[in-house]
């Protein structure tokens, strides 16, 4: 019988510890899922000339933008995040630590130099502003560049790896673009 009226009590007990082990009012929010960039912009200026060229990615579209490349020269490319019309951009800042860019040049030699002002707390540079020095846009059948955001990689590093700049462990992509490269 005396058991019978610790059940009330035991359940309160367990109700109490599920509600708080179940909880994730204390996790981060995910700042900016997939779901909340439309368009990858990246605004290609020739350094020579001083032209800027915008090429604009939506989302999971069938059209793939082309980036015209002249093989020699040097280009200072920036980054910017839309959702429709609203420039989230900033919003990707706020969360500096939680993002990289990973650029992989396939089928082209570019070499790249990140430029950002603002850098992470682990020492790595983002993507937001980068430099391409090409030496051959077209050295395959069809060249593209693969624009990918990681988000809350466990660590990252800047430095080439084969066809890519930047390398990951851990995290999961927020957004990915693909932009054809021609001369």
């Amino acid at each position: 019988m005396n058991s019978i009226k610790r059940i009330p009590y035991f359940l309160l007990i367990l109700f109490a510890v599920l509600s708080v082990s179940c909880s994730r009012a204390d996790e981060n929010e995910d700042v900016l899922s997939q779901e909340d960039i439309s368009n990858i912009i990246l605004k290609v200026k020739d350094d020579a000339t001083g032209i800027t060229a915008t090429y604009n990615y939506t989302v999971n579209s069938v059209t793939v933008p082309e980036i015209k490349l002249t093989d020699g020269k040097t280009y200072t490319v920036e980054t910017v995040f839309k959702n429709g019309n609203e420039d989230v951009t900033q919003e990707i800042i706020s969360a500096l630590d939680e993002h990289f860019f990973v650029f992989a040049f396939q089928g082209a030699q570019i070499n790249l130099t990140r430029m950002d002002d603002i850098i992470r707390a682990d020492g790595n540079r983002v993507g937001f502003k980068t430099k391409w020095t090409v030496i051959k846009t077209v050295d395959s059948a069809a060249p593209v560049l693969e624009f990918k955001i990681i988000h809350d990689a466990a660590s990252v590093n800047e430095n080439q790896n084969g066809f890519a700049f930047g390398t990951v462990v851990g995290g999961e992509t927020d957004a990915m673009a693909v932009f054809r490269l021609n001369n």
